[in-house]
């Protein structure tokens, strides 16, 4: 190693650390982040507030009407970083927000907004969108209207009253027949969101239209979630939605209710065709509908002789794939689901969802709660599924 000179370079550079960090051994504060952070502060109290002159100090973009009918329980902004440029600047920010009786926990959205400060050295906001890669916030689409049922509260951008009352009705109804079956220790109450068209859907996923079109809705949360959390908001497709009867769009509802009431038991371990399976099952439970026009793809597989050998996997869920291969992917599931509850019973169909779950990976979860719940094997399992294809569907 080369020798080092005694003396003033280690002087100089201890010096220059103090020089940088002050007197206090830390960096200096950007005063303009401050004053940006100061703002946001001043804006997130104004609109929890539903303030708008107190919101219009800050800046008006976006329209202040489009948060007017959201129920808020917070709102906060962390500026995270800041680009400056003379008198204008972009800061990067976290908001997080709660909907009043709905969210235990913030939805945490990371936000771009852009700012300009005026002769008097004061700042407003000129523009609030979302962050590169983050998903749109339904307010990013237009004013918000809100409407409560009694399980549920749903928001709407470009729908009328009647179409969300409406809404409200599916999910009230549908939180109590999901509790019959799946239990009452869930929160209970659905948040839905309804954008204008499908495009509105897929800003609220951060994906592309192509990917949702002709899935009616979807819901979104972690999975294997904690207990205080944000509520999961099921999202709807109202171009699809618009083409269900009155029956299909009860049972789409009920389906992603059952998402809802299950996700903190549905984890990595637990397979596709069981989380989706058992919603339909709960979907269609009391509809009266038989298995083949509940499963008519698997129907006219089974009947020309294609009896599937497996259960379907993860991959065959995906949306942006064969239509037919999607149907026969969820019917199989539905089957599989509606063969436990009819040779083994309603609650154990419960018990072998919650013991899937259980397991920290997925390698083993169905084959341990098989055995334990079921009394049987994934091979004995398969081979009992593709007989009573044969028979409900053949």
């Amino acid at each position: 190693m080369a020798g080092r000179r005694p003396g003033h370079p280690v002087v100089a550079l201890v010096l220059l650390l103090v020089v940088l960090t002050g007197c206090g051994g830390r960096p200096a504060a950007d005063p303009v982040a401050a004053d940006v952070q100061r703002l946001l502060d001043r804006r997130a109290a104004a609109v929890l507030a539903h303030d708008e002159r107190a919101y219009a100090r800050t800046g008006t973009a976006p329209d202040p009407a489009r948060l007017r009918h959201l129920p808020l329980a917070g709102w906060s902004y962390r500026v995270t970083a800041l680009h400056r440029t003379g008198d204008r600047a972009t800061a990067d920010a976290e908001l997080r927000y709660r909907l009043a009786g709905y969210d235990r926990a913030p939805v945490t959205a990371g936000r771009t907004l852009r700012l300009s400060r005026d002769a008097d050295g004061r700042w407003s906001v000129d523009s609030d969108r979302p962050a590169k890669k983050s998903a749109q916030q339904l307010w990013d689409q237009g004013a918000v209207r809100a409407v409560r049922g009694e399980h549920s509260l749903v928001l709407g951008v470009g729908q009328s009253g009647r179409s969300l009352r409406d809404y409200a009705g599916l999910a009230d109804r549908a939180v109590p027949a999901v509790s019959r079956v799946w239990g009452t220790d869930w929160g209970r109450r659905v948040v839905v969101l309804v954008p204008k068209s499908l495009e509105g859907m897929a800003g609220l996923l951060g994906s592309t239209a192509s990917s949702y079109r002709g899935i009616a809705a979807v819901t979104t949360g972690e999975a294997g979630t904690p207990a205080r959390a944000p509520a999961d908001r099921v999202i709807v497709n109202p171009d699809a939605f618009a083409l269900l009867g009155g029956l299909g769009e009860q049972v789409v509802v009920t389906h992603e209710t059952t998402h809802v009431a299950t996700r903190r038991n549905t984890t990595a371990a637990t397979p596709l065709w069981l989380s989706e399976g058992y919603a339909d099952w709960v979907g269609y439970r009391a509809t009266g509908r038989t298995p083949r026009e509940v499963a008519p793809e698997l129907s006219r597989a089974v009947t020309e002789g294609r009896v599937p050998t497996v259960l379907p996997d993860d991959e065959d869920f995906g949306f942006t794939g064969d239509a037919s291969r999607l149907a026969r992917a969820y019917e199989s599931g539905w089957t599989a689901c509606l063969l436990i509850a009819d040779r083994w019973g309603e609650a154990r169909l419960g018990d072998f969802y919650r013991a899937v779950g259980e397991h920290e990976q997925r390698s083993g979860a169905v084959e341990e709660a098989m055995r334990g719940v079921l009394g049987t094997t994934p091979e004995e399992f398969t081979r009992l599924w593709r007989g009573y294809l044969r028979q409900r569907l053949g």
